[in-house]
């Protein structure tokens, strides 16, 4: 259904991707991951397959209510039943009884209020899974119900949710002139709605008290010395005393495994003493995460009559939910990008992240930057009918590129190729019209099922451009450390880059095979006995952890060369490696890498840390960001205007990705996150009533499969590496999120001819207005 690339000069097109016929090794090949078939064949570990001796089941009591005061909390009938071995609430957290990613607000148990829909009360060990979700439901919780805060306009007056109080952030950004005007101007209100992670696989961990009276926790975590850390500060214990060990992660589009599910097993198992599981049903899941922040954006954009953009103005409004998470973050990303990929000489964005009694926000792929590709994409499609102009040529004349400045008053130094990425998806040609005929019913928006007839469906095409930002941002100190092995003709790589699906470990093989020449490469599970590498997100693993394992691979390289090169009188620089041979410029030295090893084992370990970046500041300035990488994406649309259904027929993809290291690889990432974009467009929305999460399962939460998945057309990926990223290579699976719901909203705008201002889009927003 997809088609990769193929190496051209600079950029790569689009025929299919075969996988090498015979095996390849190295940067920019098809490497296929190393555990591809256990996990085809079902055989993979994850956390809610692991067992031990003696081990107990735990579950969760949560609240039924969005905002309720505790009054009192009775666990006796959850103690007395046959098989309970114990209860905790908030009186047996003997540490932090709060924490956070920045800001520590969020409880492990509620104590005295309960601030969203299936927030954690108390937690049960039991000899059985069932006998420990009947105690936990034979808790007997009094509530105070109160009015829940659920629309974030509302915040700014209510009462505080918190201590510090309902504001987590406010981002006033100011650049330019505030008195300018533009000769056309035009405006937008625009809502994102809250999309769920739905992970695969729901949340799931074992905790194992261990001998020295600390803990083993075997979770899915993207962070692990972060929760480590966490979790030694909830217990009261050094960090020493508690190990992270990472089990196999069943999807993350986020960050993964959050605290509040695993935090309560540790407590369990150094209460009992025994070993403790958790695997959380899929209405827990959905209770239990984070989601991406809903939003309300206004937009005003000014233009001359040529169409250029002169200045923007926008207000932009993230709903944390109950606590703070990583709003601070994603509201940054949002006034940072608020503009999009253009030029834009004055820009006043005005930002805010605010608590309310809805279900936590958090981080999922292209937060923040998603929310205001939506509106100001709406904008320039807007703004192209007011002028007339062709949609693409106005975003042409205002396509941002390397050397233009931000308005942060950051100079984009990395390679921006927006004008060609656009350029390649508007050329490449269209999909056929379907045939008007029974035996193609299939196609009508709405399935074989459907009750479209297809006089009622137009065609929509339209497009996106949109950007992120790389690695963390606004002074994180992003490191990692690696540590490269060779012995007996394999190497062993030793990083705590956590796998997620992104290809870290795939990856890390590649290089080494690539820098030692080396076959048989081996990556280490991860656990947190080892150096930290910080979180899977934001392409960090790609450029940070993968630029540590090519430092470390070098220096055992000068290990395994320096005899030769001292032996022969030649530099280091003279050799090379190539196909396990190590051979000299001239010729004259010629033999194999495991002649060269000659039984010696050769190990190193290297850090990688990319150059510093800086807060925003009052007025929203600073040079915030590592990198960022770009997109070009092509919507085609079928809607019946009668109806409102929706069938995304195909998603061109067009995007800079630095460097190909794995053209299999990058392909499904684009392929995935173009799907979720898909889903962000029309399906997915967690409903809440007056904060009481609707429907929390995979029945009333509809995500695209693959009969809703789109043909996704890969139709160039542009190469201009990045001069100061390890190998050139950009973050690849965040950008295609961030631009196709916004594509696909273009798209459903140019068929009916109506502004589709809200997501996921509803039927009736897709309904052409009547002709007279």
């Amino acid at each position: 259904m997809t088609n990769d690339a193929a190496t051209t000069a600079t950029t790569r097109t689009a025929p299919p991707h075969p996988l090498p016929e015979e095996p390849a090794h190295g940067l920019g090949v098809s490497l296929p991951a190393a555990d591809a078939r256990a996990k085809t064949e079902g055989t993979f570990p994850y956390a809610s397959d692991l067992w031990a001796e003696g081990l107990l089941w735990a579950a969760i009591l949560r609240s039924p209510h969005p905002h309720a005061r505790i009054t009192a909390i009775d666990t006796s009938g959850a103690l007395e039943m046959p098989g309970v071995r114990a209860v905790v609430t908030h009186e047996d957290v003997p540490g932090d009884r709060c924490y956070g990613r920045r800001i520590a607000d969020r409880p492990v148990f509620a104590s005295d209020l309960v601030r969203h829909h299936g927030e954690a009360i108390a937690a049960v060990a039991a000899e059985h899974p069932d006998t420990a979700r009947l105690a936990a439901a034979a808790i007997t919780v009094e509530y105070e119900v109160l009015e829940p805060v659920t629309d974030p306009e509302q915040s700014f007056a209510a009462e505080p949710l918190h201590p510090d109080g309902n504001l987590v952030r406010h981002i006033p950004l100011s650049y330019g002139d505030p008195d300018l005007t533009g000769d056309v101007v035009v405006e937008g209100l625009y809502r994102v709605g809250r999309q769920d992670p739905a992970p695969i696989g729901a949340e799931a961990g074992l905790a194992v008290p261990r001998p020295d009276g600390g803990v083993e926790l075997y979770v899915a975590s993207t962070d692990p010395h972060t929760d480590r850390d966490l979790a030694a500060a909830c217990y009261g214990l050094e960090p020493e005393r508690v190990k992270v060990v990472v089990t196999g992660v069943p999807g993350a589009t986020g960050d993964r495994e959050e605290h509040g599910f695993h935090l309560p097993l540790g407590l369990l198992a150094l209460r009992t003493g025994c070993p403790v599981k958790l695997t959380a049903t899929r209405e827990e899941s959905f209770l239990g995460h984070s989601h991406r922040h809903p939003a309300l954006l206004r937009y005003r954009h000014h233009a001359d009559t040529e169409g250029r953009l002169l200045k923007v103005e926008a207000q932009l409004l993230l709903d944390a939910g109950a606590y703070a998470d990583t709003s601070a973050e994603s509201l940054a990303a949002a006034v940072a990008f608020a503009c999009g990929p253009y030029v834009v000489p004055h820009a006043f964005i005005e930002g805010w992240a605010v608590r309310t009694n809805n279900p936590p926000s958090g981080h999922m792929r292209g937060e923040g930057a998603m929310q205001v590709c939506a509106a100001y994409e709406a904008q320039m499609d807007k703004l192209a009918a007011k002028l007339g102009l062709d949609p693409v040529e106005l975003r042409l004349r205002n396509a941002l590129a390397t050397g233009d400045i931000l308005p942060t008053g950051q100079t984009v130094t990395c390679p921006a190729p927006v004008a060609e990425l656009l350029e390649a998806v508007r050329d490449f040609p269209l999909p056929p019209l379907p045939k008007d005929s029974p035996e193609d019913d299939w196609l009508l928006p709405g399935g074989p099922e459907g009750a479209g007839e297809p006089g009622a469906v137009r065609r929509g095409v339209g497009y996106a451009l949109g950007m992120v930002h790389m690695l963390g941002a606004e002074g994180a100190d992003e490191v990692s450390t690696a540590t490269v092995k060779v012995h007996d003709g394999m190497a062993t790589v030793i990083c705590a880059a956590v796998e997620t699906g992104q290809g870290f470990t795939t990856l890390a093989r590649q290089i080494v095979q690539e820098t030692l020449g080396i076959d048989e490469v081996h990556v280490a599970a991860v656990d947190t006995d080892q150096p930290p590498a910080g979180p899977a997100a934001h392409g960090r693993h790609t450029w940070v952890s993968g630029g540590a394992v090519e430092r470390a691979a070098k220096m055992v390289r000068t290990q395994l060369l320096q005899p030769l090169a001292h032996k022969f009188g030649m530099s280091t620089e003279l050799l090379q490696i190539t196909d396990g041979k190590i051979t000299s410029y001239d010729g004259v030295l010629s033999t194999t890498v495991m002649e060269a090893m000659d039984g010696k084992e050769l190990w190193a370990t290297a850090q990688c840390r990319p150059h510093p970046t800086e807060p925003l500041d009052e007025n929203g300035q600073g040079d915030a960001f590592v990198g960022m990488a770009f997109c070009a994406v092509r919507a085609v649309v079928d809607v019946d205007i009668e109806l409102g259904s929706i069938r995304v027929v195909e998603m061109a993809v067009a995007q800079d990705v630095g460097r190909v290291l794995n053209p299999a690889q990058l392909a499904a990432r684009i392929e995935a996150g173009v799907t979720l974009g898909v889903g962000t467009a029309l399906t997915e929305n967690l409903r809440t009533a007056r904060g009481v999460v609707r429907h929390p399962d995979l029945t009333g939460y509809a995500l695209p499969t693959a009969l809703d998945a789109p043909d996704i057309r890969i139709v160039k990926l542009v190469e201009e590496r990045d001069v100061v990223a390890p190998f050139g290579a950009k973050a690849a699976s965040a950008v295609p999120v961030v631009t196709s719901p916004a594509a696909v909203a273009s798209a459903v705008r140019a068929a009916t001819g109506r502004p589709v201002n809200r997501l996921p889009i509803r039927p009736q927003a897709a309904v052409a207005p009547p002709t007279v």
